[in-house]
């Protein structure tokens, strides 16, 4: 995969993928749409579709948090390899799934969505996702995990150059 070259303004992705969580996309979608652009060889409806089933942590069974998976994602669609044999690709993949994961820890104390949420774990809620309402948006810390991932996945492509 070949990633657009461009210069990564931090803070504007960060906030890029807040405005696309506010506009109604999942945590993982958020993430993924904040960085869209620099993969040209996918249009973006399909990396929307693709991170659709993993907001609320993953099909709000409260997993791992949408906006890390929509981390990994992006990591894949940058650092993936399609072979399968092709070990060292996957090393390095893995290394950088990884490093973005403890960041994202680091800042936020878990990558599991109950845990941020503070619900219960082990409950799995029912499909249909909660109305995008003020209180909603008030009510979760959502909208700046979403910009923490997209911070930390910028930061990752700013130093890389």
């Amino acid at each position: 995969m070949t990633l657009k070259s461009a210069k990564i303004d931090i803070e504007a992705r960060a906030q890029a993928g807040k405005q696309f969580f506010m506009q109604g996309y999942n945590c993982a979608q958020a993430v993924v749409a904040a960085f869209a652009d620099l993969f040209p060889e996918h249009d973006a409806d399909t990396l929307l579709r693709i991170a659709a089933s993993f907001g609320g942590g993953m099909g709000r069974m409260r997993m791992t948090c949408g906006a890390v998976t929509g981390m990994f994602m992006l990591a894949g669609l940058e650092n993936g390899n399609p072979e399968p044999g092709n070990m060292e690709a996957r090393t390095r993949n893995y290394a950088l799934v990884q490093q973005l994961g403890k960041a994202f820890e680091a800042e936020n104390d878990s990558m599991i969505c109950a845990t941020l949420l503070g619900l219960r774990t082990g409950k799995i809620e029912p499909p249909r996702p909660g109305e995008r309402t003020a209180d909603y948006y008030r009510a979760r810390p959502c909208p700046a995990l979403v910009e923490c991932a997209c911070r930390i996945f910028a930061t990752h492509l700013a130093e890389k150059g």
